[in-house]
């Protein structure tokens, strides 16, 4: 059983939407080349992926791994996030408010 489960594949990528509760989108890239011309084109991909914890922000980079079939379009799930994205101007916390204050 463990064997199995380690033989899934797992891909990093960048979380570009989050689409409802415990659901987000992740957008992995690659590079593949031209059947014909031999160049080396980048391509990307879409993935659904299932968030348990709803952890994921928009633009951190996670990993995923490959799972049995969760919804009608989800068939990754988060394992971790591997680096959170910067947050600017976001809303501020009652504490840094009433620092500001004093």
């Amino acid at each position: 059983m463990e064997n199995e489960r380690n033989s899934r594949k797992e891909l990093s990528g960048i979380v570009t939407s989050i689409s409802g509760d415990k659901s987000i989108k992740v957008t992995y890239k690659y590079k593949k080349p031209h059947p014909r011309y031999r160049k080396v084109i980048n391509r990307k991909t879409d993935v659904h992926v299932h968030d348990e914890k709803n952890d994921a922000r928009l633009g951190d980079r996670v990993e995923i791994m490959e799972t049995r079939p969760l919804s009608r379009l989800k068939r990754w799930r988060l394992v971790r996030i591997v680096d959170r994205a910067p947050v600017y101007g976001g809303a501020t916390t009652e504490t840094e408010e009433t620092a500001a204050a004093e």
